[in-house]
């Protein structure tokens, strides 16, 4: 098992930048696929971004892709989502999800990644 959790949400005025943090602790993170997701109020959890086990690859939806960058490191069992030119749609609650399941591009469901945390709040103010 591994417990997640997320850091560095807070409030950044459109067009700023974010650094958000997923620690990891447990069993051997290298062996999971870790991804970034988002929530609105009264929406559904979207994915955001994905990284492979040992970071080699790297996938975005197309909301972020450009803006965002995900990477890790593993010997510090930390993933990192880099936020710039944050926009007003991007307010929400970011949860970061591990799974074992090996990585594809389209693992993109909140429900196939077996862990999650409790969220970090990314406000955006104009």
């Amino acid at each position: 098992q591994v417990q997640l959790v997320e850091s560095g949400g807070g409030s950044v005025q459109a067009g700023g930048s974010l650094r958000l943090s997923c620690v990891a602790s447990g069993s051997s993170f290298d062996n999971y696929v870790v991804a970034w997701f988002r929530q609105r109020p009264g929406q559904e959890r979207e994915f955001v971004a994905g990284i492979s086990r040992r970071g080699g690859f790297t996938t975005y939806s197309d909301s972020v892709k450009d803006r965002f960058n995900i990477s890790r490191d593993n010997a510090k069992t930390t993933v990192i989502l880099q936020m710039t030119n944050v926009q007003s749609d991007d307010a929400a609650v970011y949860y970061c999800g591990a799974t074992t399941k090996l990585w594809r591009q389209s693992l993109r469901s909140p429900y196939e990644f077996e862990y999650t945390g409790r969220g970090t709040q990314v406000t955006v103010s104009s």
